[in-house]
């Protein structure tokens, strides 16, 4: 077995492990919410505005990473981002009022975006060291560390939440420590950016403002999506008479179709180029979602939300992939781009819903899929040098 061969291996698995970590944190920053909300006295409204300064400073964090993430400094940013979001995650632990809550969210949002830039970008870069896609699976653990994240604070529940903040932080923290001189080695983080690529079988060219602008687009179109099935789904099945069971299950299947549909990402990407894997996952979405929410059945629509989920599990990973030809900056702007569709997608099916019906606001999400399938093709091109 050649040396390189066990450095790309030590190098995938030090990413997975931050992807891994980034979603641990941030499923159960969300899941013990109602018990930072009471712990801190706060009315609905000042919880709006803890989670608007999170968002905001995750956006901040977003383009301070792009500008920060240099060659060299890639390596850097993935150890000071893990341990100052583990920072943030023990003083949001520790807040007591709406102004210290206000200080730390605004904190934890800057760290999780720039280590959400640091870790996007050296994994484009490590991509092309290896050879082969890794994007898809390296988000899938993100999304299995969000699921570990919430059964952790499920678990946990009868604990404070500042107990489990702290023991999370101090977890992350001693781990990120310890992993902090094998980072400096990760493979292609020597790279420059315009090396990495979709496709991984020719040179992408660097996008254009306007090809930049789609990638964004498409990445805000997905990500909306998964914010309203978030928030959606359950409303929609119970609206069809589901169990409350059953309504708290379409997205549990959601995540883990997603999750599925990641892990298998990789190999078809290989097999068949991101550019086809994408906009037959996005015919799929579209189709299944549509089915699911035309019919007034409720194990219909829950299939169709499963299905929306393992259909959308490799937009995200190689909409960022082809960001990546652009450097770090544009891995950004994608980035941030796409949370905005994600923080916005509830309030907006919610409008819609509230002046049409929820149906009809739900086929939204579908016609979006279905965007995603026409452009996918013209946003993951790529040219030969």
């Amino acid at each position: 077995m050649s040396t390189a061969s066990a450095a790309d291996r030590r190098s995938r698995r030090l990413l997975t492990g931050y992807f891994l970590g980034l979603g641990t944190v941030m499923a159960v920053w969300g899941a013990r919410m109602p018990e930072v909300q009471h712990a801190a006295h706060l009315s609905t409204g000042m919880l709006a505005l803890v989670l608007l300064a999170a968002a905001l400073g995750m956006v901040a964090g977003l383009h301070i990473g792009g500008r920060l993430a240099r060659l060299a400094r890639l390596p850097a940013l993935l150890t000071t981002g893990s341990l100052a979001l583990a920072g943030c995650l023990i003083l949001l632990g520790r807040s007591k009022n709406l102004t210290e809550l206000l200080a730390a969210a605004l904190a934890f949002g800057v760290a999780h975006g720039v280590l959400d830039v640091a870790a996007n970008t050296t994994a484009i870069r490590c991509q092309h060291g290896i050879g082969r896609p890794i994007m898809s699976g390296l988000h899938a653990a993100y999304s299995l560390g969000a699921l570990a994240g919430a059964a952790l604070a499920a678990a946990t529940a009868h604990a404070p939440h500042s107990a489990l903040f702290t023991a999370t932080g101090l977890l992350l923290a001693a781990v990120a420590a310890a992993a902090a001189p094998d980072t400096r080695s990760v493979t292609g983080a020597d790279r420059p950016a315009a090396h990495a690529s979709t496709d991984l079988h020719v040179e992408p060219s660097r996008p254009s403002p306007g090809r930049l602008w789609l990638l964004a687009a498409l990445a805000a179109s997905s990500l909306l999506g998964e914010g309203a099935a978030a928030d959606w789904s359950a409303v929609h099945l119970h609206t069809l008479g589901a169990t409350t069971t059953a309504s708290a299950a379409a997205f549990a299947l959601y995540s883990a179709a997603m999750a599925a549909g990641r892990l298998t990402g990789d190999r078809l990407t290989a097999a068949f180029g991101g550019p086809t894997v994408v906009r037959t996952g996005a015919v799929i979405a579209a189709s299944g979602l549509a089915t699911g929410i035309a019919s007034a059945n409720p194990a219909l629509a829950l299939a169709g939300w499963t299905v929306f989920g393992l259909g959308l599990s490799t937009t995200v990973p190689s909409l960022i992939t082809a960001a990546g030809a652009g450097g770090a900056q544009a891995v950004a702007t994608v980035t941030a781009t796409g949370y905005l569709g994600l923080l916005a997608g509830p309030a907006l099916i919610g409008a819609l819903a509230s002046a049409t019906t929820l149906t009809t606001a739900l086929l939204l999400l579908a016609l979006l899929a279905a965007v995603v399938a026409a452009l996918a093709h013209r946003a993951l091109e790529t040219t030969t040098p």
